[in-house]
């Protein structure tokens, strides 16, 4: 097809979340609310932790980190979706669907990167608490952080650029809500082979990668909770890990069915796209801070990232060398060990005695 075609067009029109005009209303309503609550609730999460200085920690700078990408992932789509449920037009140009796809990559690939960082912090913080404060520094957890916007800058900007190379004729609806790549690679009349492989392979690592790592930490994890000898104290830790793992499981689910499994360009099938892109792009974004929240807990309460750290910290204590002597003085050695090693980190606050968690 002749790139000049290409010239010619100066906006895309959007599919919209639906084509009934009596589930505008309840649509903007509920996209509204959803995306307030997100934004607002992401916003006091970033307040708080930034106000407490007994959440400056690895745990707690990550989460605003996650909370930050959050916002900026849910603003590059649900508002131009709310601008054109109310004006009734679904037009984007062709700059700001560029634009759109570009930052939606940024943030929705920052997004599975944090998660994966965050799974590798309670790793370190069950499997190594002794070196935890060594191992997750500063330094560190910020090199972390830059690395992950580093690699999402140019996985977006490599799928961006593709993208710009194709050319786009008379069909010019995108069957989406938002420019994404699958849509955009169906209007376009150029040969797409290119962009479908580097979509499988650059896509897929993107997305598996991460998600085989947060499998490998929670397995960890729940290793280290079939070892807790209080079986409340399991029931606990798996309830908070339950709610986690769904969330994320919603989400790179519908991540995976919406970039990993081709799709035709039916009715049927639009509409299943279009609901599956709601569902990473609104709806996790939504549950992901009462999951989160679940593990880092808020201050003065012991949340499952502290239990858990504790847990670790008993096992290591476990294997320390103690003077042979009575079980109590045993046990007394191991309580004074660990509360100084609490005391010096600073990755926990603990209100119950410590010498109820021992055995």
């Amino acid at each position: 097809m002749a790139r000049d075609n290409q010239t010619g067009i100066f906006e895309f029109l959007l599919w919209g979340l639906s084509e009934r005009a009596e589930q505008q209303r309840v649509l903007f309503l509920l996209f509204l609310w959803m995306y307030v609550v997100t934004v607002v609730g992401n916003l006091l999460i970033v307040l708080a932790i930034g106000t407490d200085t007994r959440l400056h920690t690895p745990m707690y700078f990550f989460l605003a980190s996650l909370s930050c990408a959050d916002i900026l992932f849910t603003s590059t789509t649900v508002p131009k979706a709310l601008v054109n449920i109310q004006t009734q037009s679904n037009s984007i140009s062709y700059a700001g669907c560029l634009t759109q796809l570009y930052f939606f990559l940024t943030f929705g690939d920052m997004d599975i990167f944090l998660l994966a960082t965050m799974a590798y912090d309670r790793y370190v913080a069950i499997c190594h608490p002794l070196h935890y404060t060594m191992i997750m520094s500063r330094q560190r957890c910020t090199l972390l952080v830059t690395a992950c916007w580093t690699l999402t800058n140019l996985v977006a900007m490599t799928h961006t650029f593709l993208i710009f190379r194709l050319s786009f004729c008379s069909k010019k609806i995108i069957p989406d809500f938002f420019c994404d790549l699958g849509p955009l690679m169906k209007v376009s009349c150029s040969d797409t082979q290119v962009n479908e492989l580097v979509l499988l392979f650059l896509g897929g690592a993107v997305i598996l990668i991460p998600f085989m790592l947060i499998l490998v930490s929670y397995i960890r994890i729940v290793s280290a909770i079939l070892r807790v000898p209080s079986a409340q104290g399991r029931l606990k830790a798996f309830s908070t890990c339950g709610s986690h793992l769904a969330v994320v499981a919603l989400f790179f689910g519908t991540v995976i069915r919406a970039y990993l499994c081709p799709s035709s360009s039916s009715s049927n099938s639009v509409e299943e796209d279009t609901a599956a892109a709601v569902m990473y792009t609104v709806v996790t974004p939504l549950l992901k801070k009462p999951a989160e929240q679940g593990h880092e807990g808020s201050p003065g309460e012991t949340s499952l990232g502290q239990s858990l750290l504790l847990v670790g910290l008993v096992m290591s204590a476990e294997k320390l060398p103690v003077s042979s002597v009575s079980p109590f003085s045993e046990k007394l050695h191991r309580n004074f060990y660990l509360k100084r090693l609490i005391s010096e980190s600073h990755t926990c606050f603990i209100t119950t005695p410590l010498s109820d968690s021992l055995p």
